[in-house]
């Protein structure tokens, strides 16, 4: 089959093509395999690359450069893409303590890492190299390469050693992730069904389930008043959706004026609810709900690019009278005001109101599904563009060899980030759906790490057997448990944080999704997922920007 070994051997586009793909297919199922619930993940893809360098497969240099390089840059977009959005509301909520701790994580490594290079005779390539594999941050790898090739008489030997020292240092850095967990519950004598009781709680005081009331106007004062101006209405979070007067049902507007009798249906947190009924009356066993009198309750997605970032409130939505919005749901969690709350592409609004007015509120927000799922290819390429060209702006520091940049992979993750949140500009709305972004993702990490195992494999047994293999494992394993065991003990005792939140700093402070799914299948609750999303962006970035300090500061 001669036309079979041109194409796995002649140096073409097609050749790179075949090669990778048949890398990546390997690597995915070896990650697939498992141990008492634990696998390589993606990670397999880097192994299996290392296993074809190893043979011999040489490949288009330019080629494969482009495809690491892209596959890099899609990856940290989308991840940008998928926490952006709410990133901010994190950051004002718990977001300092926790970035604090995982920030914690970051220096200590890079100043161990140091360690290696300055006492333990690590060269500065390999030092680079252990930093990324240890805390299992490929985009940190991806960071070195770029800072190494700034360095005056940088040698084709230094390029490939950190691919080599991150592959030796990886798979403890996974285990021991989890590692540091179990020894943390055990040294700390933590049940898990406590905590998760205790995380309930705390989420219910912070999101508490909306209720509904009937309450019946009974208080004198409020004869005549408009139902804007109840005391204690504004701002409150209560909504009233509905009205009865002399047994007819409508639609209640801000400017209806009540009447001792009128039965109201109030939807709201419920403390609001309760202080509402305290104001305007009693409550009433009368259900509006059971004798709709010609009205409907519809969900509405939020789809039309022209109503993203603003409210309802300022596009006039309940002017007419003939709808009432009770309820808006984001990201499976029901939020009370949706009036006043900036709409992003996805938002679930339950709305109250005659079809026609329903319909027609419908139209306004855009409501269709197909739009939503409708990829924005003009908004995800822009986003790339600018994402570069940010981190290609060199940053100078004082006694720095060379500019510091944030790279491809700071620069498209923080443009991500921001741009998401912002939601839309003009007719661009950064919005991708979540299988599409999970695609974009794991494509962009895969095409990354075929091609940095194929460049390593070939020293990558030599290395790891005859060179400094045994001693970049040791120092690799201090890198990734020292730093956890200390910022669990901190944040355990010191900072007092929930130990399923803990979890998920710490597997976010090494930006390691094996380590997060570990998390993940000790709870059923969120936890370790949303401490992961708070404290990701940031260490991510600290990341990129320390291993460039490290090599810039130590080789100039």
């Amino acid at each position: 089959m001669l036309w079979v070994r041109q194409l796995l051997l002649e140096d073409s586009v097609a050749q790179v093509m075949v090669v990778v793909g048949l890398v990546a297919a390997t690597g995915i199922a070896l990650g697939s395999l498992k141990f008492r619930g634990v696998g390589l993940g993606v990670a397999g893809v880097l192994f299996a690359g290392l296993a074809f360098g190893h043979f011999g497969v040489s490949l288009n240099s330019s080629v494969t450069e482009f495809i690491r390089e892209f596959g890099l840059i899609l990856f940290v977009y989308t991840i940008g893409v998928q926490v952006g959005p709410g990133f901010f509301a994190s950051l004002k909520r718990n977001g300092a303590p926790l970035n604090f701790l995982a920030a914690g994580v970051v220096v200590l490594g890079a100043i161990l890492a140091w360690g290696a290079y300055r006492f333990l005779n690590v060269d500065l390539a390999g030092t680079a190299g252990l930093f990324s594999g240890a805390t299992t941050n490929t985009p940190s790898l991806g960071a070195a390469q770029e800072a190494l090739r700034r360095l005056p008489e940088v040698t084709r030997e230094m390029l490939t050693t950190p691919a080599l020292a991150y592959a030796v240092s990886y798979p403890f850095g996974v285990v021991g992730i989890i590692l540091a967990m179990l020894v943390l519950r055990v040294a700390l004598r933590i049940s898990v069904k406590e905590e998760e009781k205790c995380f309930r709680a705390e989420r219910a005081l912070l999101h508490p389930q909306l209720e509904t009331l009937h309450v019946r106007v009974t208080n004198a004062n409020l004869e005549g008043m408009e139902l804007a101006a109840v005391p204690g209405l504004e701002g409150s979070g209560v909504v009233v959706s509905r009205i009865q007067r002399e047994g007819s049902i409508s639609v209640a507007r801000s400017d209806t004026r009540l009447r001792t009798g009128d039965i109201l249906l109030a939807v709201g947190p419920p403390a609001a609810v309760e202080n509402f009924r305290v104001v305007v009356g009693e409550s009433s066993k009368v259900d509006l709900r059971a004798n709709p009198d010609g009205l409907e309750v519809r969900r509405i997605v939020v789809t039309r690019k022209i109503v993203i970032g603003r409210t309802l409130a300022s596009l006039g939505m309940e002017a007419s009278g003939g709808v009432r919005f009770t309820r808006m749901s984001r990201s499976e969690i029901d939020l009370p005001d949706p009036m006043n709350r900036r709409l992003q592409a996805g938002d679930v609004l339950t709305a109250v109101g005659d079809p026609a007015a329903l319909d027609e509120a419908a139209r306004g927000l855009g409501n269709s599904m197909k739009d939503l799922n409708a990829p924005q290819m003009i908004p995800l390429f822009v986003g790339i563009v600018l994402g570069v060209a940010l981190g290609s702006l060199p940053v100078f520091i004082p006694t720095m060899p060379a500019p510091v940049k944030l790279g491809l992979a700071g620069g498209p993750l923080i443009v991500a980030i921001l741009l998401s949140h912002i939601g839309r500009i003009g007719p661009m709305v950064w919005y991708m759906p979540p299988n599409a972004n999970a695609m974009l993702r794991e494509l962009g990490i895969v095409l990354f790490l075929s091609v940095v195992g194929l460049k390593a494999g070939g020293q990558f047994l030599e290395t790891l057997l005859v060179g400094d293999g045994l001693r970049w494992l040791l120092c690799g394993a201090a890198i990734t448990l020292l730093p956890l065991l200390v910022a669990g003990i901190i944040g355990r005792l010191f900072l007092r944080l929930n130990y399923l939140t803990l979890t998920g700093v710490l597997a976010g402070s090494m930006t390691d999704p094996p380590a997060l799914a570990f998390a993940n299948s000790t709870t059923s609750t969120p936890a370790p997922a949303l401490a992961y999303a708070t404290v990701y962006p940031l260490t991510m970035l600290l990341r990129v920007i320390a291993v460039q300090i490290l090599i810039l500061a130590t080789g100039g």
